[in-house]
């Protein structure tokens, strides 16, 4: 597993005393406020940041990092990604995991049939989609029902499917 999480990306600054805007990519926003440190990733590498304040505005979220205080400093920033270390992060319910642990992971039927492996996740609102891609590239979406994921084992790095009809 991944000792970091991508949270979010840096896209742009606001005013002029070194904040930026952050695309979130969390499923909930107030993760910023609860964590004690973030780490930036850039194309000059990895450097630790602590957020001073956090603010919203529309769908995206306003950091203020403590050595960030001009418009300037802020714009070194654009792009970067913003990281957490998995151990600053609470524990998940059972059953709950991090897409960047699902992403990569081997997708079988119930009846053993290889299906590809998991090419990414998005949210609906309802429910989860998964998108697994095979061998030629071929697709297959798959919802993330109870009805239809029935296992997810990280440590063999497979998920059991259960295909409806339609799927």
């Amino acid at each position: 597993m991944k000792e970091y999480l991508e949270l979010g990306q840096i896209v742009n600054t606001k005013g002029l005393k070194g904040e930026v805007k952050l695309n979130s990519f969390a499923e909930d926003n107030a993760i910023f406020e609860r964590l004690p440190k973030v780490f930036l990733k850039s194309k000059s590498g990895i450097q630790e940041k602590q957020i001073e304040k956090v603010g919203y505005n529309k769908n995206q979220v306003i950091l203020k990092f403590k050595d960030c205080n001009s418009i300037e400093e802020a714009e070194t920033l654009r792009n970067a990604y913003l990281l957490v270390k998995r151990t600053d992060l609470d524990d998940l319910p059972e059953g709950v995991y991090y897409i960047a642990d699902l992403i990569g992971l081997e997708v079988y039927t119930d009846k053993g049939e290889f299906l590809g492996k998991v090419d990414d996740i998005y949210s609906t609102g309802a429910n989860d989609i998964y998108v697994v891609k095979n061998e030629m590239g071929k697709q297959k979406l798959l919802p993330g029902t109870d009805e239809v994921i029935k296992e997810t084992n990280l440590a063999e790095g497979k998920i059991i499917v259960h295909l409806i009809e339609g799927l």
